[in-house]
């Protein structure tokens, strides 16, 4: 009588009675369920909680900041009938500062600098403005008269092959289109008194603007020294050095985008009056301040010449300015620009396209202009904290000197002090 040990099966007792055959094969059947995977060391436990506290603390990271991002952009809304005009002043002034640099170094007071070159800049904006109503008035009647003939055309070409419509569907589908706009009478008339509200408080704006362009011009140089102050020594180079960069790249983008628009104006201009297009120089002007807003405004720009040749001359003038308004804009695009930009700062076209449509869909025609130069801030700081982590020293200026602010009790000033050679071998002198 076998008695079975405790503990065991009735498989293993069976596979003892078997014999040693039937255990290589059970283990034989063991192998077969084997998989193919290595086996877990010892240390992938621990390896992957500490990956996976990594990743909890890096998620949490990018909520934080992308919570950070949302209210900033919150409170910059918020805050954007202040912050406008401020913006608008500082764009303004990088335009008129040479002028008002020029006059203080011939020993002219700050502030009777300011006023001249403002109240100078002023005069001559209105002046020109003054100097193209009569022409644009007296040419827009012969264009409104131009574009009567030409929906007159416009309707025999439809009455006649292949599309043989009659005179009573046209006047039924001018009809409908005359109801429909008598049905949306009153939401016109509030798209109206919104355009009104916006044009006062564009006007508001740009007052603003001028006001603060003279605090600007007058107390500038102020400015850097005192927004050092409210920072610490170690920290004061680096406030300083960013904000010579930020207006040396506002400056650099207002000169180079005048430039450009100057270059496409002129030449585009000249080819209308060739061709005997009607409103050149309104056309001219509107190419010149397209230019401001990169691709988009010289795209829009072109579009109202082409346009307006359509109109007044016909089909054949209007296909050979779309030629001449094409040819401007790929020598400006393929040419100019790297020329004129050279070493400054490059952003990659697809960056403009994008800048350009966030600003216009939330900001609108503001949006669009201001959107280049905001985004070129944003690199200039990328850039700059970049340079810093990667310790290239970005504090150090193109004239080879460091910002650093001394003082006491009484007051502050920044000296630039020469740590390197100055690496533009074509520097004169401080620039600041």
């Amino acid at each position: 009588m076998r008695l079975r040990v405790p503990g065991r099966s009735n498989d293993a007792a069976a596979v003892d009675r078997e014999g040693p055959a039937s255990s290589r094969e059970a283990a034989g059947q063991r192998r077969a369920e084997v998989t193919s995977a290595p086996a877990p060391p010892e240390g992938r436990g621990p390896k992957i909680q500490r990956a996976a506290r990594s990743l909890a603390i890096a998620s949490a990271q990018f909520l934080l900041v992308s919570a950070a991002v949302v209210a900033l952009f919150w409170v910059l809304g918020r805050l954007w009938s202040i912050l406008l005009p401020i913006v608008l002043g500082l764009l303004i002034a990088t335009v008129l500062w040479p002028a008002t640099r020029f006059l203080r170094k011939h020993r002219w007071p700050a502030a009777l600098a300011a006023s001249t070159v403002l109240l100078a800049a002023v005069t001559a904006f209105v002046g020109i403005i003054v100097a193209l109503a009569p022409s644009v008035a007296d040419q827009v009647t012969e264009l409104s008269d131009a574009a009567t003939s030409a929906l007159q055309d416009v309707q025999e070409w439809l009455q006649g092959p292949p599309f043989n419509f009659g005179e009573d569907q046209i006047g039924s589908a001018v009809d409908s289109v005359i109801n429909s706009i008598q049905d949306n009478a009153q939401n016109i008339a509030g798209y109206a008194l919104t355009g009104v509200s916006v044009v006062g408080n564009s006007l508001l704006n740009l007052v603003l603007a001028l006001v603060l362009v003279f605090f600007f011009l007058k107390d500038g140089p102020r400015f850097v020294p005192w927004l050092s102050a409210q920072t610490g020594p170690r920290a004061a180079r680096h406030v300083a050095a960013l904000s010579y960069k930020s207006w040396d790249t506002l400056s650099e983008f207002i000169r180079q985008q005048a430039l450009v628009g100057f270059i496409d104006a002129f030449f585009i201009g000249l080819g209308l009056w060739i061709l005997g297009v009607p409103l050149v120089i309104p056309l001219a002007v509107l190419t010149f301040f397209g230019g401001f807003v990169p691709i988009i405004g010289a795209f829009v720009a072109g579009a109202f010449a082409v346009l307006v040749a359509l109109v007044s001359n016909g089909f054949t003038t209007a296909l050979i300015v779309l030629g001449i308004v094409l040819l401007v804009q790929q020598i400006e695009g393929n040419v100019l620009q790297p020329i004129i930009q050279g070493r400054g700062f490059n952003l990659h076209a697809g960056v403009v396209i994008l800048a350009v449509t966030a600003g216009s869909s939330l900001a609108g025609i503001i949006g669009a202009f201001l959107s280049v130069p905001i985004a070129a801030l944003i690199a200039v700081i990328y850039r700059y904290v970049r340079d810093e982590l990667d310790e290239r020293s970005p504090e150090v200026a193109d004239d080879g000197t460091v910002a650093r602010i001394t003082g006491d009790d009484e007051g502050a000033a920044i000296v630039h002090d020469r740590v390197a050679a100055p690496s533009d071998p074509g520097y004169e002198g401080p620039a600041h």
